[in-house]
């Protein structure tokens, strides 16, 4: 027994992945391709993207929506999670990582499902609030640049509907929060998010030390 968090040795990850891994061949392919690229280091875990579309069945969600898209991983895990009628939308603002992404989207037959939209992800979450959709997302996913986090939180808070699930990656950093001696602009920035969500008591979360450190809130249906 154990009352703190277990840390995974290389040994232990080993065994979680080969007892507890159900990756789709497509995702594996893509993850893959990913390694390649110099920004490897911003590609999820699979474990972290299986238990994301562990939390997209759980609370039966149709509507998605992630800030940072990459090559299209965390919204290809979700959306093959996701009923038919179930509808993503990616928010990113490079092509040459999305035009990945779209590949593999094509090839699991759910780019019809998936709507990407290229620009700054500010200004699609703040179009949608302004057209009504606030309360009708079911699940979103924050993975981006780590200075926008609490903007890009607000406004999936107000997308999301009450009992809908945000998750934000990256919230332990690769352990520098905790480095007084790393006051990188990144750092400070989770730092500062997690201080923020912290302290807002109108909101259920659990920072889980799954891969980089996925932070979970659940919005309360009276907020």
């Amino acid at each position: 027994m154990s009352n703190q968090s277990i840390g995974l040795n290389d040994e232990l990850q080993n065994y979680l992945l080969e007892h507890s891994l159900r990756e789709d061949p497509l995702l594996a392919r893509l993850r893959e391709e990913t390694a390649e690229l110099p920004q490897r280091n911003m590609q999820i875990a699979p474990e972290q993207g299986q238990f994301m579309a562990l939390m997209a069945r759980l609370i039966g969600a149709k509507r998605y929506i992630e800030v940072g898209t990459f090559t299209g991983y965390s919204a290809l895990a979700v959306t093959l999670a996701m009923p038919e009628d179930g509808r993503t939308i990616a928010c990113d603002i490079s092509r040459e990582w999305t035009d990945i992404a779209r590949r593999y989207w094509q090839e699991a037959g759910v780019d019809e499902r998936i709507m990407l939209e290229l620009r700054p992800a500010l200004t699609t979450l703040d179009e949608l609030i302004v057209s009504g959709c606030e309360d009708t997302f079911d699940l979103a996913f924050i993975d981006a640049d780590k200075s926008g986090y609490i903007d890009y939180f607000e406004r999936c808070h107000d997308l999301v509907r009450p009992g809908g699930l945000i998750m934000v990656d990256n919230t332990l950093w690769d352990g520098k929060v905790v480095d007084e001696a790393d006051d990188d602009e990144d750092t400070q920035a989770i730092r500062a998010f997690n201080e923020y969500l912290r302290d807002r008591e109108e909101i259920d979360f659990s920072l889980v030390p799954l891969g980089d450190g996925l932070t979970l809130v659940r919005k309360r249906e009276e907020s």
